[in-house]
């Protein structure tokens, strides 16, 4: 009916103009709207007895599909504007084949400069401080598809995992621990699933740390001449995703239910939601550190020199003995740590806050 089509659009637009300029509805509008949405949507079959875990609530991490893209996508952005160049001083310390700590505080000084700054480490302080930013633009498409893939993504495929197998889950775990369990599963499988952007992710280490195997390259060159050699470690990539992003979510869970927070809708807080993010984060740093060595060590490799991940673990232990696995684990967990806990406490909260003033539009 024309008619009708011309009354829906006119709420559509007034309820978009409200959105976009921040104009509150009147009273009289939201209940048109409501009664609208009631009028057409289909009968719903009666509800039958289901399992606890099925009629929890999702919390923050179960928004909206728009909830979510917004949430995650303002973290990515949030965090490669401030993050970015702790996370180079971190991919260069890893990539650093020769011991850094020696006897001397100076010598361990200085070798901390070199692996740090590189060619500038000679340079004066602001020199330095612009070598910290290479590989921003790579970084800048890595990042946020990445936030937006981890956080987004996983709990669409919760919520699916909880659709069809949340009560296997509960009769395997009980219900705080089928809950647990199903974000840090659902996350491993996000965290395989973002092998997909590993090249972005390879340019961008890459740049961070061998930029002279990018110089005077396009990126349309470095990707029709490299072809699917930009895959390279994906198996180390997924090895190491898998049970980081299983840690990740699987300790920011458990800790919300230590904290009673997530049931019946509830939302966190922001403090709620950096504890829960802390917990996961050192847990899932914790957990990737030995494989996150070998797989930035292969992407550091030059593109006509590979190096397979098994050699490279021999050589580590030949040269610098198992503790190598860990190294830089500390300094990781001081700088890189927080960077995680920002970024996942953002997205929380944001896709919490968004769902809930979404609701009903």
């Amino acid at each position: 009916d024309p008619s009708t089509f011309r009354s829906q659009f006119y709420l559509l637009q007034r309820l978009l103009r409200s959105t976009i300029f921040s104009v509150p509805f009147s009273t009289s509008l939201k209940k048109t709207v409501i009664a609208t949405s009631k009028d057409s949507a289909p009968p719903q079959p009666a509800s039958s007895a289901r399992s606890p875990i099925l009629a929890t609530s999702s919390g923050h991490m179960s928004g909206t599909a728009e909830a979510r893209l917004m949430g995650s996508a303002i973290a990515g952005v949030s965090e490669l504007m401030l993050f970015h160049p702790v996370d180079t001083i971190a991919k260069r310390i890893m990539t650093t084949e020769s011991r850094l700590v020696v006897n001397s505080i100076s010598g361990t000084a200085g070798n901390l400069n070199a692996a740090v700054f590189k060619e500038s480490a000679g340079a004066g302080l602001g020199t330095k401080f612009g070598s910290l930013f290479p590989g921003i633009g790579f970084g800048a498409v890595y990042k946020v598809l990445q936030r937006v893939c981890k956080f987004g993504g996983q709990p669409v495929v919760k919520d699916w995992m909880r659709t069809r197998y949340g009560q296997q889950f509960e009769s395997a775990f009980g219900h705080n621990g089928a809950t647990a369990m199903l974000s840090a599963t659902s996350g491993a499988l996000i965290g395989i699933g973002e092998v997909v952007l590993l090249p972005l992710d390879a340019l961008k280490v890459k740049a961070q740390t061998a930029p002279e195997q990018l110089k005077g390259r396009g990126v349309i060159d470095i990707f029709r001449t490299e072809g699917w050699s930009l895959y390279r470690g994906a198996g180390w990539t997924v090895a190491r995703n898998a049970p980081g992003s299983f840690a990740l979510f699987g300790g920011n869970k458990a800790a919300k239910i230590v904290m009673g927070v997530g049931e019946d809708g509830q939302r966190a807080t922001w403090m709620q939601d950096a504890i829960s993010s802390c917990a996961g984060a050192t847990a899932s740093i914790t957990v990737a550190q030995p494989l996150d060595i070998v797989k930035t060590r292969i992407q550091n490799r030059p593109f006509n020199s590979p190096e397979s991940g098994v050699s490279i673990i021999t050589n580590l232990m030949k040269n610098e003995g198992p503790g190598a696995f860990f190294k830089g684990l500390t300094p990781k967990l001081m700088v890189v740590g927080p960077k995680l806990v920002f970024s996942f406490t953002v997205a929380q909260h944001l896709i919490g806050y968004f769902t809930t003033t979404m609701k009903g539009f």
